[in-house]
């Protein structure tokens, strides 16, 4: 009877982690409905201009549309001042509000503010060299060319090439 027990456990100890992870999240499917919702946009569009007359009717309704979706996008992005934007994301499980002296890196937790100097040509100090932005999409910055990363930085984004370290763009207070 015991080792039935220990093998129940033993299950739902490697099953629990197996199906957590195969169930998208909330923010995953919100993001996938948008993706679909921007396709059918462009879908109508291109069907109401296919016959070569778009009625003011369809133009209202495919403005109020691209709208709706443009106000989607806003919602789905991070924003500091709406905790469910950020508070379910697994980088920011560690997040016990602000600390004097200290800023939070998503993912990497609390880290002491150096009052370095960020600014462009200048390079990243080898120990802020490894927080690197795992989404740099929810927070609304560019791709990283290729050679470069967005790293977390006083609480500031910076573009830095991975090869030396050179900040080539930054974003001050950017989370």
């Amino acid at each position: 009877m015991k080792q039935l027990l220990y093998a129940a456990v033993a299950l739902a100890c490697v099953a629990a982690p197996m199906a957590a992870s195969a169930q998208p999240s909330e923010r995953q499917d919100d993001r996938r409905e948008l993706n679909e919702d921007r396709r059918d946009l462009n879908h109508d569009r291109r069907a109401a201009e296919r016959d070569g007359r778009v009625g003011p009717g369809e133009r209202a309704e495919l403005n109020r549309d691209h709208r709706e979706i443009n106000q989607d996008r806003r919602d789905l992005r991070y924003d500091r001042a709406r905790a469910d934007s950020w508070r379910d994301r697994a980088e920011w499980r560690d997040f016990r509000g602000v600390r004097p002296g200290f800023w939070f890196a998503p993912g990497y937790g609390y880290r002491p503010i150096s009052h370095y100097g960020w600014r462009r040509g200048a390079y990243v100090p080898v120990g802020y060299r490894g927080y690197y932005v795992q989404d740099w999409g929810y927070y609304g910055l560019r791709p990283p060319p290729p050679g470069y990363r967005w790293i977390y930085a006083d609480g500031n984004f910076v573009l830095m090439a991975v090869a030396t370290g050179l900040i080539a763009d930054l974003v001050i207070h950017g989370y």
